[in-house]
């Protein structure tokens, strides 16, 4: 069903590409510092959602069509981006659902599972890197002597799968930051941390 040697060789470069800082890594970090790793898993669902499309999509061309039509492409990154920018400053103020609110209040609602889905999605999604990395990366580990629909659907498995440990490990990252931090009470540095990291994928997801 798959190319065993190109799998050996797949396996490794795509964890070497994860691990590397990224928007959906920072972004991971980020919310790993305010929200813990329990809650920012579902940032991670839309991301992996929005990963596994992207690289479907790659594959079968549609990605060509996307990056042909950069006035749409442009607005929907800057749309994203606008919106974690606002996010990030936000989050810089101790204010907003994805911040630690500095009064220990327990009413703080916190953003919903959907919003944290759709953040991961949209950055994903709107990240022309990512498209143009999939178009370069996928095919060449796809044996054309063998069916496309099951290496696909193997190649895709073992990418979210990669994806999310790396995701993990940045989250957990970020929760390790927000506790030695925490043990001095800086809740609002703690913030500042993280708003700041939001404002830099905002302003990447943008520019990028």
């Amino acid at each position: 069903m798959i190319n065993t040697a190109l799998l050996a060789a797949f396996i490794p470069t795509f964890a070497l590409v994860s691990l590397t800082p990224g928007m959906c890594m920072t972004l991971s970090m980020s919310l790993g510092i305010t929200i813990g790793i329990k809650r920012t898993l579902w940032m991670m669902i839309g991301e992996l959602i929005g990963v596994g499309l992207v690289s479907v999509l790659a594959v079968i061309g549609v990605a060509a069509i996307m990056l042909s039509a950069p006035l749409v492409f442009t607005l929907f990154k800057w749309a994203g981006g606008l919106y974690l920018m606002w996010l990030g400053l936000q989050m810089w103020q101790s204010r907003g659902k994805l911040a630690i609110p500095e009064t220990g209040d327990s009413a703080h609602a916190g953003a919903s599972r959907v919003q944290l889905a759709l953040q991961g999605f949209v950055t994903a999604v709107a990240n022309p890197k990512g498209w143009a990395f999939t178009m370069v990366l996928l095919p060449p580990f796809l044996d054309d002597s063998k069916p496309l629909a099951p290496q696909l659907a193997a190649l895709v498995a073992i990418m979210l799968l990669i994806e999310w440990v790396a995701l993990m490990m940045y989250a957990g990252g970020g929760k390790s930051l927000s506790v030695v931090l925490s043990r001095g009470q800086n809740v609002r540095l703690i913030n500042r941390i993280a708003g700041t990291l939001m404002l830099v994928v905002g302003v990447w997801l943008a520019l990028g």
